[in-house]
């Protein structure tokens, strides 16, 4: 597939990233987009005239022309959301970004991803749960994903660095800057032990409105988001609030009920949108890293079971994978989300799978 072409599809004015996988699904490919008759592009739902001839002028090719060469100068690699080394995970969400830039080592589709996330205006309590957290995630091999700002978000970055851990950090503007310019000792250090990712390409400012859009990456990315300390307003909240609506867990530090920076907490713990977390150990539980089945133990379906060819397509996984989570059941059966749900609903109702915390699942 033309990467020219899948640059320019996030560059036409009107055009996000629902339309876009609207676009691709009716057309095929980015490059056939292009190749369409207007007549073809207004079939297509939320596509109107105006945006039908933006796509058809072609006004920002040559801006395309300046992207290709800055990624092909600064090696920054682009991944498609086809694309194998795409975050499978951010893979599942509606609203997913069809395009990142990437630059660095660690791999976005680790077996275990964690977003650790919080207020600018980070405690002396804040910093202590925030070393604590990845001190104790360090022997699960855990990618941990922030956001490069002020506070909690520098302060996971810099605990991964000194423990030797892979760390993303996810920017609202293109890799041609860093944004607090204050972190870009940061930032390299990252680019060497972890990395730096974004859907906006160079020459992007870090205005206002990206960072709500850089916060769903960061909550899409990662089976689960941690909140240290939070007010009750602010990006981590939101964030919070984006991993709650693509059926992530999210976790949150208690903190004292007369302190600025722990009401958002208590407000997610209080309000049933995260759960409550000490350490680590509560987050491993629930995520179901403790294992809840011999390796030797075998599950075999009785011949007998009349399963429905999706309910077979779920078992069968569970059968060759034993104990797995909800995103990578959508990966393997490619059933959409809500009928995944249904589906494993009715296998429930039957017995044959059993759910286990972190939003896992075992065959009966």
């Amino acid at each position: 597939m033309s990467l020219f072409h899948q640059i320019a599809l996030t560059l036409i004015p009107g055009v996000g990233s629902v339309n876009s996988r609207l676009l691709l699904k009716h057309f095929g490919s980015a490059e056939d987009v292009f190749k369409a008759k207007k007549s073809q592009l207004l079939l297509i739902p939320g596509i109107g005239e105006k945006t039908a001839s933006s796509i058809l002028q072609h006004d920002f090719f040559e801006r395309v022309e300046k992207e290709m060469d800055f990624i092909e100068k600064y090696k920054i690699r682009a991944f498609f959301y086809t694309s194998e080394d795409y975050p499978k995970r951010l893979k599942n969400c509606y609203d997913a970004p069809i395009l990142l830039y990437y630059k660095g080592n660690a791999d976005l589709n680790s077996s275990r991803v964690v977003s650790i996330v919080g207020t600018r205006n980070a405690t002396q309590y804040g910093k202590e749960l925030t070393n604590m957290l990845v001190d104790e995630l360090k022997k699960h091999n855990v990618l941990v994903v922030s956001g490069l700002a002020y506070g909690i978000d520098a302060m996971a970055h810099k605990a991964c660095l000194r423990q030797n851990m892979p760390t993303v950090g996810v920017v609202g503007h293109g890799l041609d800057r860093i944004y607090p310019a204050q972190h870009r000792a940061l930032a390299e250090k990252m680019i060497s032990e972890g990395g730096l990712l974004t859907e906006f390409p160079s020459q992007t400012n870090p205005d206002r409105e990206n960072f709500p859009k850089r916060n769903r990456i960061v909550a899409g990315m990662a089976d689960a988001t941690v909140i240290v300390e939070a007010s009750l307003t602010g990006g981590a909240l939101i964030t919070a609030e984006l991993a709650n609506s693509y059926n992530r867990d999210v976790f949150s530090f208690p903190g004292n009920v007369n302190e600025e920076f722990s009401a958002g907490c208590n407000f997610l713990i209080k309000t049933n949108r995260a759960n409550l977390i000490t350490s680590a150990k509560d987050l491993e539980y629930i995520l179901g890293w403790v294992n809840y089945q011999s390796k030797d133990e075998k599950k075999q379906l009785s011949l007998c079971l009349n399963l429905s060819d999706d309910e077979k397509r779920i078992t069968d996984v569970l059968s060759s994978k034993g104990q797995t989570g909800v995103d990578v059941l959508a990966l393997e059966t490619q059933l959409p989300q809500s009928k995944l749900a249904i589906t494993i609903l009715g296998l429930e109702m039957q017995g044959i799978l059993i759910a286990l915390p972190g939003k896992m699942y075992k065959l009966a």
